[in-house]
């Protein structure tokens, strides 16, 4: 499937195979996605299906055996492994199911670390934009330890902006919340999308989390098995009932 306009990331005829000989395992075969700019796309499909390691080749984390991953115009394949460290650190936004937050830190020295690590200094407004779009501006100088699960994933968010990232990476991000929590961050997610014009690309389980989302693109058997856009939750669940896990 390959988006209309101008894509923030692309897979092309993207293959990842593991081991050699009769051990091999395909884990995605001849995969091609194109992300647009501006646009909230999930990825759902059964386990085993290939999201992880969808979102590791997406996120140059591991290199494609065949096809290739284009960040804008940065072909991800052509890097070498400094270069592409330093692009993951400035280019690319990660949210995990684990918030991943040091302890040690507070609020404001969590969210600014990417930028310490690139030795750069976050513009204040930005910085201002974002703490205040994820609401937690009142909350900069607490620890984690002090914070609720929902508020430490929203750091983890305005972590993952801090850098105007050209993609935000966000693997089952709410998997740890309750489902109040949940819908606070998905809808967070979604307004970081309409309302600053970031691009997110969400691997999830769950249909309501998908839900949130422009469009689902699902996988199974390391293919692309399908396109929805506009998805509802029971559209989502219906249609992974047709891939086999529901």
């Amino acid at each position: 499937m390959r988006s209309e306009g101008v894509c923030a990331l692309e897979l092309e005829a993207v293959g990842k195979v593991y081991g050699s000989g009769g051990g091999a395992v395909t884990a995605l075969d001849g995969v091609s996605v194109g992300v647009r700019k501006g646009t909230f796309t999930a990825v759902m499909g059964p386990s085993g299906s290939g999201k992880s390691t969808f979102l590791h080749c997406a996120a140059g984390l591991d290199r494609p055996s065949s096809g290739r991953v284009l960040l804008g115009t940065t072909d991800l394949g052509k890097l070498r492994e400094k270069a592409l460290t330093e692009l993951r650190r400035t280019r690319i936004g990660f949210v995990f199911q684990a918030y991943n937050l040091l302890p040690s830190l507070n609020v404001l020295q969590n969210i600014t670390l990417p930028m310490r690590m690139a030795d750069r200094k976050p513009d204040p407004r930005w910085l201002r934009e974002v703490v205040e779009g994820v609401g937690i501006a009142k909350k900069l100088e607490h620890r984690p330890s002090e914070l609720s699960g929902g508020q430490q994933q929203r750091v983890a968010i305005a972590r993952a902006l801090i850098t105007r990232p050209e993609v935000v990476l966000a693997d089952e991000p709410t998997g740890a919340l309750d489902t109040r929590t949940a819908r606070q961050v998905l809808d967070l997610l979604r307004g970081v999308v309409d309302g600053m014009g970031q691009t997110v690309l969400m691997v999830t389980h769950d249909p309501v989390a998908a839900s949130a989302a422009h469009s689902v693109l699902f996988l199974a058997d390391g293919k692309l098995a399908g396109h929805l856009p506009q998805p509802t939750p029971d559209r989502v669940a219906e249609r992974m009932t047709h891939l086999g896990e529901w």
